[in-house]
């Protein structure tokens, strides 16, 4: 993955977000009450409101959902056209992250497409991005 990205604050509710592709692993809070997958990350359940929560490890992998192509050029080091999809997370019911899709041709990506997550460091956090299964 190339290009500029600007880097989130670390919270108490986000840091195992993050953080967690440092050990390769997608981390989605969850109620401890009732199991609710809550993202983006917060410290209070909204189903149940319990102050119970956790992360927990994803399996990491998806279905995109949609997608757009963009060919903005934002910040100056960013290159384009890049691909953002908005995936549905295998195992996390009702929870959708939007990520870059990393080394695919923008024409090839379609509704529908499995996909898998992956890393990438920058200073003290792991942005995740996708790239196609079995790429």
């Amino acid at each position: 993955m190339s290009g500029a990205v600007l880097l989130p604050e670390l919270t108490p509710e986000n840091t195992a977000f993050w953080t967690g592709g440092a050990h390769g692993a997608l981390m989605i809070v969850h109620c401890d009450a009732c199991d609710y997958a809550i993202h983006p990350p917060e410290l209070i359940c909204p189903k149940c409101l319990s102050r119970k929560v956790s992360p927990r490890a994803a399996r990491g992998s998806g279905t995109i959902h949609s997608f757009t192509v963009n060919h903005q050029r934002w910040l100056p080091d960013l290159n384009v056209p890049y691909t953002l999809v908005v995936v549905d997370l295998d195992g996390e019911p009702g929870v959708r992250l939007t990520a870059r899709l990393d080394d695919t041709d923008p024409t090839a990506v379609t509704i529908g497409q499995r996909v898998e997550i992956g890393f990438v460091q920058a200073e003290d956090v792991w942005i995740p991005y996708f790239r196609r299964s079995g790429a």
